[in-house]
């Protein structure tokens, strides 16, 4: 990994680099997008069905498009019991801690019988798009379908792409039956994202869209924001972990490479204030990559995107830390509470050293789906509120009204909004 000594220069060129990897930085890429979010949602099914042969290499059909009870069935028998019960507990972890984040309507009442107050629905339909292939993230499905179950969604609609044999990864369907999935379409790519967005004969149109997916998923998320809500426009992969000399370099170069191992464009680096750690954590990194199953791809991911940064002391350690807002990030220092105290922007903490990264992407219960690209310092992992929308409640007495209705027209007169004053008006002619 490179090793780079802290400065407002380096700094600047790092994030530079990050912020390259950004799907919004792939413009070549959203003609063909749009054009087939328009043949969705001109053509619905018959466009849907040319796509899945075309890219997919499946013929889909009315009848075999929505995947059935038997097979659902069929996938609990090419698992082992053994990981099966795992997904249950992990799935029990995510439920337990997001039903921690609900929250319920309330009102308030007023001594002239004015109430005013904030209304909590869940929303009524939600579109998941869940990765096939080589990608197929069991732990993901269960990070999109829980937290919108324990908010309240009425109906849970899934798509996944086919491939050319039609068979749905068995882990998929295992995890999405047990986080509570209404119904799962075999539907890939751009041409699955806009089914949902505008639905079609087979599809129905969903209230919001959430899950991970390749660039263009990523784009076709992007554009149909406003017909429907998203949760983000997810970028690659990111870790950050901060260290001083009291980290373990093994552990430091594991964890590192544990995010490194996605793809080539997946985001590594080390925040420390002590060079022989730096070191030594190169060192244990050549040590790891002879044995890794994906050595190649880290390699990769390392030379593009992975650094090792000196600071001059923990307080310059910090500041980058808040303003590069990594998705993941580890604090491995002497006193790791203190230490969080003082960090503004991640998507996740993880503290101390038996707190890696995995830990919460599988097991521990928050939701692994985090912001990335730097949108940590705005933007936050998915939760219950992402499933649930509010709706003011007001409600005037004549007492109430009387006693404000001429500060509503003044305000409404020097808007040069003279219909808005009638309104009120025209309750105390």
């Amino acid at each position: 990994m490179k090793i780079v000594k802290l400065s407002p220069e380096s700094i600047q060129e790092i994030t530079g680099s990050l912020l390259k990897r950004s799907p919004s930085q792939y413009t070549e890429y959203e003609d063909t997008v749009n054009d087939i979010l328009k043949n969705i949602r001109e053509n619905r099914d018959k466009a849907l069905f040319e796509y899945t042969s075309k890219f997919d290499g499946f013929t889909l059909t009315p009848d075999n498009i929505r995947v059935t009870k038997s097979e659902i069935e069929e996938a609990y028998t090419k698992l082992d019991p053994e990981y099966i019960e795992v997904i249950r507990k992990a799935a029990a972890n995510i439920s337990d801690f997001h039903k921690k984040q609900l929250r319920n309507s309330w009102f308030e009442t007023k001594p002239d019988g004015s109430l005013l107050g904030m209304k909590i629905t869940a929303i009524e339909k939600l579109g998941v798009y869940v990765p096939g292939g080589k990608a197929a993230y069991p732990s993901s499905v269960l990070m999109n379908i829980i937290p919108a179950k324990v908010a309240g969604v009425d109906r849970i609609i899934m798509c996944t792409p086919p491939g050319k044999t039609g068979v749905i990864d068995p882990g998929t369907l295992v995890a999405a039956d047990i986080a509570g999935a209404d119904e799962i379409y075999r539907a890939g790519g751009a041409q699955a994202i806009g089914s949902m967005a505008f639905g079609t004969e087979s599809i129905p149109k969903v209230d919001k869209i959430t899950g991970p997916g390749n660039i263009f998923v990523a784009l076709a998320k992007k554009a149909v924001y406003g017909f429907v809500s998203i949760d983000s426009i997810a970028g690659p992969s990111e870790v950050m972990v901060l260290a001083d000399e009291t980290a373990n370099p093994r552990y430091v170069a594991a964890d590192l490479l544990s995010q490194a191992e996605h793809d080539e464009l997946a985001s590594a680096i080390l925040v420390t204030t002590d060079e022989k750690l730096a070191d030594a954590v190169n060192a244990q990194i050549e040590e790891f990559l002879k044995t890794l199953s994906r050595a190649e791809i880290i390699r990769k991911s390392l030379d593009n995107y992975g650094y090792i940064l000196i600071a001059s002391d923990l307080d310059e350690a910090i500041d980058t830390v808040n303003s590069i807002a990594s998705e993941h990030l580890e604090i491995l220092t002497k006193n790791p509470f203190e230490t969080m105290s003082r960090v503004r922007n991640a998507g996740a903490i993880f503290l101390g050293e038996y707190s890696s990264e995995p830990l919460g992407d599988y097991f521990a219960g928050p939701n692994h789906i985090l912001p990335t690209n730097g949108t940590a310092r705005f933007f936050s992992p998915v939760n219950v509120d992402d499933f649930i929308k509010k709706s003011s409640v007001i409600y005037y007495t004549k007492e109430a009204l009387t006693r404000d209705h001429e500060a509503i027209e003044l305000f409404a007169k020097n808007e040069g909004l003279t219909a808005h004053a009638n309104s009120i008006h025209v309750r105390f002619e």
